[in-house]
This record gives C-alpha cells, structure tokens and sequence, in this order.
C-alpha cells in the first residue's frame, strides 16, 4: 500500500523548473522526516518478556551489609 501522498503545485505564473525545484524540494523533506521502518524484533523467550513486561533490568543494588534475601 503506498500512503505517500500526491503532490500537485498549483500555482499559474511558476515556471517548470521553479514548480520541480518546490516538488524536489517537498520529496526531500519528506524522505528526511519520514519514520524508521524497524524489523520485527527476533522471538524472545518466556524468562526475558516477563522481565520486560516487569519491567526488571538485572539484580537490584544492595549495601555491602544487606543480605539479598531479607535476613
């Protein structure tokens, strides 16, 4: 599907080459902002999506003196 719009200049005293440089000019901008396509991600296991829906990045950071299961 191509959802890239159609562009017409609409204007009666433009010259062709000054109506082609604003088109040039248009298509430029356009491909500079248009967005990312990004690959789907590769299928991750049922450990690492339920860290990342928990939202967990690795081992909490503890005091020297603090015992990691709560003694």
């Amino acid at each position: 599907m191509n959802r890239r719009p159609q562009l017409q200049i609409v204007a009666p005293n433009a010259s062709p080459e000054e109506a082609a440089a604003v088109v040039a000019a248009l298509e430029q901008f356009m491909r500079d902002t248009a967005p990312v396509v990004v690959a789907a991600p590769a299928r991750i296991d049922r450990w690492s999506r339920a860290a990342l829906l928990e939202g967990v990045r690795g081992t909490p950071q503890v005091s020297a003196d603090a015992h990691p299961w709560g003694r």
